[in-house]
C-alpha cells in the first residue's frame, strides 16, 4: 500500500523535507492574504528552470550527436516551453494542490498555464534540493521520455513560422500575422501569450518565455490544427 499521498505517488518521489513540496506549491498570490511575508515558489521556480534546462540539454546532446547547436536549441524549446510545462503540470494535477489567494482561485488560477508551468519548475527545484542530482534526473527523464523519443521526428522542430507561412501562402498571398496578447510574471521571468491570425481569423495561440518562443509555439499549434483538418 502506497502511503505517500496522491501527489507524491503521481510524481513517484517521496520528500524527506515535506516543507519543500509545500513551498513548491505556494503561489505568489498566497502571500497577499497573510499579515506577514510568506515564502512562495518563485525562488524554487528559478532553480528548477535552470535544472530542467541543464538536464534536457544534456539528454538531447547525448541523444542526437549529429545535431548542431541551433537544432538542439529548437528541440529544447519545444520540450520546455511554458505551454509544454503547463501540460506536464496538468497531467500531474498540480493545479489541484496549489496554495492560492482567494482572488486568484476565483479568477481560474488553478488552471492558468503560467501558474502551472511555474509550479512544475518549482517542483523540479524542490526535488533537486531534497533528493539531489540522481533523483531529479530520474524525475525529468520520466516526465519527458515520450517527448524526447519523438523529438527528432517532430516535423516542426526546425522553423514552424516558416512552415506555416509556406502552407498558407500555397493557397493565399496573405501572410500570417502574429499578435502579442498578454504578458505575465515579474520582469526576470516573463511569460508571453501570442496568437497567429490569417485573413482576419485566429488560427492558434502559444505561450513562451519570450515573444519569439510564444510565436513559434502558436505556429506549431496552427500547423497541427491545419493538418488535423486536412488543410496542410
Amino acid at each position: 500500500m502506497d502511503t505517500r499521498g496522491p501527489l507524491q505517488t503521481r510524481i513517484d518521489y517521496t520528500f524527506k523535507r515535506g516543507e519543500l513540496l509545500e513551498l513548491a506549491l505556494t503561489h505568489p498570490s498566497a502571500s497577499h492574504e497573510r499579515n506577514k511575508k510568506l515564502a512562495t515558489n518563485q525562488r524554487l521556480e528559478f532553480l528548477g528552470d535552470a535544472v530542467l534546462q541543464l538536464f534536457i540539454s544534456a539528454e538531447l546532446y547525448q541523444r542526437f550527436p549529429d545535431h548542431d547547436e541551433g537544432s538542439l536549441s529548437k528541440l529544447r524549446a519545444l520540450l520546455v516551453n511554458r505551454e509544454a510545462l503547463a501540460q506536464r503540470a496538468t497531467v500531474l494535477k498540480l493545479g489541484n494542490e496549489l496554495c492560492l489567494s482567494r482572488g486568484e482561485e476565483r479568477s481560474g488560477g488553478r488552471n492558468r498555464p503560467s501558474a502551472l508551468a511555474d509550479a512544475f519548475e518549482a517542483l523540479v527545484g524542490a526535488i533537486y534540493l531534497d533528493g539531489g542530482l540522481n533523483q531529479v534526473k530520474k524525475f525529468i527523464r520520466t516526465q519527458f521520455a515520450d517527448q524526447i523519443d519523438g523529438a527528432d521526428t517532430n516535423p516542426h522542430c526546425g522553423n514552424p513560422k516558416g512552415e506555416l507561412q509556406e502552407i498558407l501562402q500555397s493557397k493565399s498571398s496573405v501572410a500570417p500575422e502574429y499578435r502579442l496578447l498578454e504578458t505575465d510574471g515579474p520582469d526576470h521571468n516573463r511569460s508571453f501569450l501570442c496568437s497567429v491570425r490569417h485573413s482576419g481569423s485566429e488560427l492558434a495561440r502559444g505561450t513562451g518565455k519570450s515573444k519569439k518562443e510564444a510565436e513559434m509555439n502558436a505556429a506549431t499549434t496552427a500547423i497541427e490544427a491545419l493538418r488535423s483538418k486536412g488543410k496542410a
